[in-house]
């Protein structure tokens, strides 16, 4: 980032906030967005923001995973802890680049260099980094087994491993098999290939997927009718509005070529709705009504034809069967179908599931995430193992923004541990979305346990609005490196 862009950033986000009455200093107050004043030189407020409690507890402290998590959780010990002892275990020397990035990068907004960063530029003072992964956990002799061959013994583990990306799951992209959103691309590039079949869940296929919107956009600018077709699957999915968020970067990209007309645009999800919140649901419903984007629930995408460019999905729905006299109520009868859509440009968002080394592990659970109490982030049966980010089993929480508090949360438990307390911290469940609807408009979605809107400013939060557009592009990253990595945020 560029200093001059983001002076110019600051002054445009300073002019929309004073069209709504506040003040930037008033607006990052009300959000808490210690990473925006520490960027800017806030002074007072933001050392006290900022300042950390020191700590003289000691012990071994492995993490498992360099990504933001991982970093940022680092980086607060580091701060916090008189005397650290860290070692980061990460096999990607790029873990850190920015994923939230991903979406523009697959609509020509951002480019690959604007997102990859080398993970050791961003490693805190003290840590120690490992180039290796972890295969093997032994939580009852406090050990992990690395791929090396090396054999680690901890005090206290964080897991903070992040998901893989399941395409194997999927008929026709077997040869995938798992993938990861910064790891190689190779054999996604070779199925997809220049098929129309993309997705934005790895970088170098976000690259991608920008050739073959403009291929898409070309066809209908020629006067082709054309599909695209966007999916949402069946399994927990890191940045949930994601999936949404490249329709509606298509659909503007497409409006900018005046082609709009010529391309059908739907959506396919397994759940029954449009979003996990119900005002936003009912804010989505409306901007996909005004931009003739079409949708459909309760279908999961089971298999992919690139030869004949067809999408298969399992349509499942219920149905009222018999009435049971002894019960009073009626069976419910679960049915399906095979449903076959064509397509010209296919947005594929893969089941996601924790790492196969992690998940069916000790530390894992029956359901693949490691099992952590929602709130302390401490695994439910090692008191001295935390997990946070898209690997642990929070209801909500797979976004950066939800890893901003989580982290806090988690030195806070794991210094009390370490100290021979209890944890008494606790996460609320926060969840942040900036939900792109347009190139120009975001609407900022907010919500914690309550499942309810729970915006940081005073403005109306299902309205899409510049300002957060300002703040997904220009502000967002440069927060997350200077604010969020440096455990300051």
């Amino acid at each position: 980032m560029i200093k001059n862009e983001l002076e110019k950033a600051l002054e445009l986000v300073d002019c929309e906030l004073k069209k709504s009455g506040i003040s930037r200093r008033e607006a990052f107050k009300v959000a808490g967005l210690g990473s925006a004043a520490y960027l800017m030189g806030g002074g007072s407020e933001a050392n006290a923001a900022t300042e950390l409690k020191a700590s003289t507890a000691t012990g071994k402290i492995v993490i498992i995973g360099g990504g933001l998590a991982g970093i940022s959780t680092a980086a607060r010990l580091a701060n916090t802890l008189s005397n650290p002892d860290i070692t980061i275990v990460e096999p990607n020397p790029k873990s850190v680049s920015y994923q939230p990035g991903s979406t523009l990068v697959a609509a020509g907004i951002y480019t690959k260099a604007d997102i990859d960063y080398n993970t050791k530029d961003f490693l805190p003072s003290g840590v120690t980094l490992l180039k290796d992964k972890a295969i093997d956990f032994n939580p009852e002799a406090n050990k992990v087994a690395l791929e090396s061959g090396e054999t680690l013994t901890y005090d206290f583990l964080i897991i903070a491993a992040g998901l893989a990306l399941d395409y194997g799951a999927i008929k026709g992209l077997e040869e995938i098999g798992d993938a990861y959103t910064v790891g190689d691309a190779s054999k996604i590039l070779k199925v997809f290939a220049d098929s129309g079949v993309t997705s934005v869940y790895n970088v170098d296929s976000a690259v991608a997927m920008w050739e073959q919107t403009q291929k898409f956009i070309q066809k209908a600018k020629n006067g082709q009718k054309v599909k695209g077709v966007f999916t949402d699957p069946n399994t927990a999915i890191k940045c949930g509005g994601a999936p949404k968020k490249v329709m509606y970067l298509t659909n503007a990209r497409l409006n900018e070529a005046n082609a709009r007309a010529n391309a059908e645009l739907t959506f396919y999800a397994d759940s029954g709705k449009l979003f996990g919140v119900k005002e936003y649901a009912d804010a989505i419903e409306k901007q996909f009504i005004a931009r003739d984007m079409k949708w459909n629930f309760n279908h999961n995408l089971t298999g992919v034809d690139i030869a004949k460019k067809t999408a298969m999905f399992n349509k499942h729905w219920q149905e009222k069967g018999a009435y049971d006299k002894d019960l009073e109520e009626y069976e419910i009868i679960n049915k399906h179908e095979n449903v076959e859509v064509p397509f010209d440009l296919l947005h594929i968002t893969p089941p996601q599931k924790a790492p196969d080394e992690i998940g069916k592990s000790a530390v894992g659970s029956a359901k693949g995430w490691v099992p952590v109490d929602k709130e302390t982030l401490q695994h439910v049966k090692y008191k001295n193992i935390f997990s946070l980010g898209d690997i642990a089993a929070v209801p909500m929480g797979k976004t950066g923004g939800s890893v901003r508090k989580q982290y806090k949360v988690l030195v806070d438990n794991l210094v009390a541990v370490m100290e021979g307390k209890e944890p008494t911290s606790k996460y609320g469940g926060y969840t942040v979305c900036p939900l792109i609807t347009d190139i120009g408009k975001v609407m900022l979605a907010e919500f914690d346990w309550t499942a309810k809107p729970t915006p940081s400013f005073p403005l109306d939060p299902t309205q899409e609005r510049y300002i957060w557009w300002l703040l997904k592009v220009y502000l967002l990253k440069p927060m997350t490196q200077y604010g969020m990595l440096s455990g300051k945020a």
